[in-house]
């Protein structure tokens, strides 16, 4: 019980539920999450971080950035949870915002932003 409850909390701010679909695009560094999000890196970390303690996120670090990306669901519940998010986040419009900004911001990226 106490593994759902900290995961359950995970998703309990609007923020970390953004993340969440943008991640479905895929692995994306922090610097990605930052302009995708509006945010400055120390909150998207420390969203992140609160994610990857509730086992939603894994990352790995390359040289002064982190790249995140979904965890695989480590039970029933959280996959379950993870099939309804993805349904249902995309229809959002917050998360289309933040979408959209993702993907101009991918389509204009350089190599050397990141990495």
């Amino acid at each position: 019980m106490e593994q759902l409850a900290l995961r359950l909390k995970g998703l309990g701010d609007p923020t970390r539920l953004r993340v969440i679909r943008l991640l479905d695009h895929g692995e994306l560094c922090v610097c990605d999450l930052m302009t995708a999000l509006d945010m400055p890196q120390s909150t998207v970390s420390r969203h992140m971080s609160f994610l990857r303690n509730a086992g939603w996120v894994n990352s790995r670090r390359k040289g002064k950035w982190i790249y995140y990306s979904l965890a695989e669901p480590s039970d029933e519940i959280q996959s379950l949870v993870m099939q309804v998010l993805r349904q249902n986040l995309p229809d959002q419009p917050q998360a289309r915002r933040d979408y959209s900004r993702l993907m101009d911001h991918l389509a204009t990226k350089t190599a050397a932003e990141c990495g």
